[in-house]
């Protein structure tokens, strides 16, 4: 596979752009001279969009009202961030077939067979998850999408993003309250042994590479995930988060499956994703932009997700039932 340099000046649609993702993908892509226009339900959100952004206000899931929204425009690229499931990528399908030269539609990393038989993964390896829903839904919006480029031409990009983060998502189970309970010296859980990889990556590290893709025509009807290519145990993420709060993490093991038994809503990503390891062979996309890597180490992503919070106090939010289910777990160990 040959790279190619960014097409400029783009048109690009994007379907949700104040997201994790998205929101870092909007200035990468305004930095490479694309005209962007962001489709989203209304029009406020905890992330703003730069002035020179075009917002156009509808919902996706009503593609009738839609059309009239769009009426007859037409755009290089179109990007949905919040396609979860077959009938949103059919809904799409029939919005932008004929109206844009790339759909791109962002997956999931937790589509990847689990348990994961071999490291790294590459993209060519089965998509299968029993434990995650979620996971299985994205897959299956994929088999759609692939289906309808064989048939007829749909211009479809599959990426598979892993756990990408920002300043304002704590990547621990429980999210602030593990670093509020850090603080307060208290014990957090972390599953299994504590020693599974894993791979955190920066939103604006995935977006500088994703960017890359759009408007590439060597991309259209492939897929690729876009992980950093730092993979950490979960003991280390656990540390770094607990320096850049200043304080020493005290950590319980608990297994995996003991998790999800005593807290449901905790147990499809653990056993569907976090308790795997998960490293990513990045070969494949780095070949259509290579002179762009992700080098944002977490260490760094910590300290500035830790300032973020301390920034404000109304952030800092403590889950009284996440700290409930860490007490509980705690006393579980304790009693093996």
């Amino acid at each position: 596979m040959t790279a190619t340099p960014p097409a400029p000046g783009l048109k690009l649609l994007l379907i949700g752009g104040t997201g994790v993702i998205s929101s870092a993908v909007v200035p990468a892509a305004l930095a490479l001279g694309h005209e962007v226009t962001v489709l989203r339900r209304g029009t406020t959100s905890d992330r703003s969009l730069p002035d020179d952004v075009e917002t156009l206000v509808g919902d996706i899931r009503d593609p009738a009202s839609l059309r009239g929204v769009l009426g007859n425009r037409r755009f290089d690229v179109v990007v949905d961030f919040v396609a979860f499931t077959p009938d949103h990528v059919r809904t799409d399908i029939d919005l932008f077939a004929g109206r844009t030269d790339q759909y791109v539609f962002i997956s999931s990393a937790a589509t990847y067979e689990k348990p994961v038989l071999r490291l790294p993964i590459v993209e060519s390896m089965p998509l299968r998850n029993p434990f995650w829903e979620y996971a299985r839904d994205k897959a299956a919006a994929e088999d759609v999408l692939v289906q309808a480029h064989r048939d007829g031409g749909f211009p479809v990009t599959i990426v598979r993003p892993s756990h990408t983060y920002d300043r304002t998502l704590v990547p621990l189970t429980g999210g602030w309250t593990a670093i509020d309970r850090m603080r307060r010296g208290e014990p957090i859980v972390v599953h299994g042994d504590g020693t599974s990889l894993w791979t955190l990556t920066h939103h604006t590290d995935f977006a500088k590479i994703f960017v890359g893709l759009l408007g590439n025509q060597q991309a259209v009807g492939d897929v690729f995930h876009i992980t950093s290519d730092e993979a950490l145990t979960w003991d280390q993420i656990a540390a770094a988060l607990a320096r850049a709060a200043g304080v020493e993490p005290r950590i319980v093991h608990v297994a995996s499956d003991t998790i999800a038994a005593h807290a449901p809503e905790w147990g499809p990503g653990i056993l569907g994703d976090k308790a795997h390891s998960l490293v990513f062979d990045n070969s494949k996309v780095h070949a259509l932009a290579p002179r762009v890597t992700a080098d944002i180490p977490f260490a760094a992503g910590a300290r500035e997700m830790l300032a973020w919070f301390d920034a404000d106090e109304s952030r800092r939010v403590v889950d009284a039932d996440a700290d409930r289910r860490f007490d509980e777990l705690v006393a579980w160990a304790a009693r093996r």
